[in-house]
């Protein structure tokens, strides 16, 4: 489905923000893109959404397919099309129309009779956004602003559905209510979905795969429940040292990272 090979992505022709990316989702696969801040997560995102530019961002090298074509130079709304869609980090609704206006714009690339149809499957998964298709979306709750973002999204009949970090900012109640809904669009509607997450813990337990990103480069890949296993991801993204203790966060931001880990 979509394949990331040797990615070098490059802010205003200087900044090097990702080297080498290498990447897939299969399938009906949930895959897990895990990192700290600034690892370069949201910008492999944006690079397959099409919509690097607004920052003077550009892929220099490698590839970017889904479905065996080319990415590449694709407008947004192509890429749209084809059926990638993203659910932005922080939700990005437009908070002076209404959560059903919100929705609606996000069928603009399918025919009326499927909006309508659409609407009323996104209703049906969330029903807190149905009693309140009538409110001004900037006046929703934050767990209630990402039920609309992800029903925005699945507005367009996506094959593949991208979360930018869909827990931020959330109650512990509505991170598991979204990440369940996560777990029925796969297993219902048979959407892939590549999940960029920094709860690392959370994001294992629904993968089928996950990948580490750090400083721009992917660091490590497997299996989740392997990974859940590994020392190096217990300590530096679980918070738990050797011996089975919770480390203070500060210690694990400021690790010093391993040297077999960059070989």
């Amino acid at each position: 489905m979509l394949k990331v090979t040797n990615a070098q992505i490059v802010y205003d022709n200087v900044i090097e923000a990702v080297r080498d990316v290498s990447f897939e989702v299969r399938g009906s696969q949930i895959v897990a893109l895990l990192g700290s801040n600034g690892a370069g997560k949201s910008t492999v995102l944006k690079a397959i959404s099409g919509v690097l530019y607004p920052e003077d961002g550009e892929v220099q090298s490698g590839a970017i397919e889904f479905d065996g074509r080319s990415l590449l130079g694709a407008a947004a709304d192509k890429i749209v099309r084809s059926g990638i869609v993203q659910v932005p980090e922080g939700r990005q609704l437009f908070d002076e129309l209404t959560v059903e206006e919100n929705l609606l714009m996000g069928g603009y690339t399918q025919p009326v009779s499927v909006v309508k149809q659409n609407l009323e499957k996104v209703y049906d998964l969330f029903s807190r956004v149905a009693e309140r298709r009538s409110n001004v979306a900037g006046y929703l709750s934050g767990g209630e602003q990402q039920m609309v973002a992800v029903g925005r999204a699945l507005m367009s009949d996506p094959k593949l559905l991208m979360l930018d970090e869909p827990s931020l900012g959330l109650a512990p109640q509505i991170i598991e209510e979204i990440f369940q809904t996560i777990v029925n669009l796969r297993k219902e509607r048979d959407v892939s979905i590549l999940l960029v997450e920094q709860n690392a813990r959370l994001a294992l337990e629904v993968s089928d795969y996950a990948y580490i990103m750090e400083n721009g480069r992917v660091v490590m890949d497997d299996e989740p429940a392997k990974l859940l296993e590994n020392e190096d991801v217990k300590e530096f993204y679980l918070g738990f040292s050797d011996g089975g203790t919770r480390k203070n966060m500060r210690d694990v931001k400021h690790y010093k990272r391993r040297k077999r880990w960059l070989s």
